[in-house]
């Protein structure tokens, strides 16, 4: 796994500006810096790498529980075919109301199963419940609410894309302590693809949590990102 930062200059060039590259840049290299920024990586025997580049683990992060950043790398394996070994459907560059599933890169935005990398999944401990919603607490899989998603490297040795999600809600709730989990889901229906993440995980193991433990009684083809952080519940200013 590298991290190429001249690469993502240029993916997150088109979006943000040039200002917006530099300030991205930066955070990402300060969090590479940081040796404790990932979760903890059982072995890497498994065909699916994925690193937490943001939030880093400890960060107080965000302004009133929103306005923070997940940043992630997804290695998938390489060849012609990686691609579509990952069930990637195309790049995206998307938000909320009037910019959901809009050109140039239209995608889906809302809880549950991306429609760009359907293997994902993005869960936060203190996820609230919010009825009418999709929003059903811990287990709420949060992958589709990622705005950009591009192929960021294509070898004979991995294929490589990279996610990224600015929070616009504090939907994890504000001045508490939360926990990142993220994983690719292994493939469940043997098609050869990473496509069987769930809308909603489930409390496998019966422990009234939602958290690693049940992601890998699902079945995982990555190690399980676990990066605690606290959420601000400070206003800017």
């Amino acid at each position: 796994m590298r991290l190429n930062l001249s690469k993502r200059k240029l993916f997150m060039a088109g979006a943000a500006g040039a200002a917006g590259v530099v300030a991205a840049v930066t955070a990402v290299a300060t969090a590479v810096a940081t040796p404790e920024h990932a979760g903890a990586r059982s072995g890497n025997d498994a065909p699916v790498e994925v690193e937490v580049h943001a939030p880093a683990r400890g960060d107080v992060a965000g302004v009133e529980g929103k306005g923070w950043f997940v940043d992630l790398e997804v290695d998938y394996p390489g060849g012609q075919d990686g691609l579509h070994k990952a069930g990637f459907s195309g790049l995206q560059l998307t938000g909320p109301a009037g910019h959901n599933n809009v050109p140039p890169f239209p995608g889906t935005f809302s809880p549950g199963k991306d429609d760009r990398l359907p293997g994902l999944v993005v869960l936060g401990s203190t996820t609230v419940s919010r009825p009418g919603t999709k929003f059903a607490g811990p287990g709420t899989n949060l992958a589709n609410l990622f705005n950009m998603t591009g192929v960021t490297d294509r070898t004979a040795d991995e294929t490589e894309l990279w996610d990224t999600w600015i929070v616009g809600d504090s939907i994890l709730g504000k001045d508490v302590d939360t926990v990142l989990t993220v994983a690719v889901v292994d493939d469940l229906d043997h098609n050869g693809v990473y496509d069987d993440a769930p809308d909603t995980v489930t409390d496998e193991n019966g422990d009234g949590r939602v958290d690693a433990a049940d992601l890998k009684a699902l079945g995982v083809a990555s190690e399980v990102e676990r990066v605690p952080f606290h959420l601000s519940g400070t206003p800017a200013a």
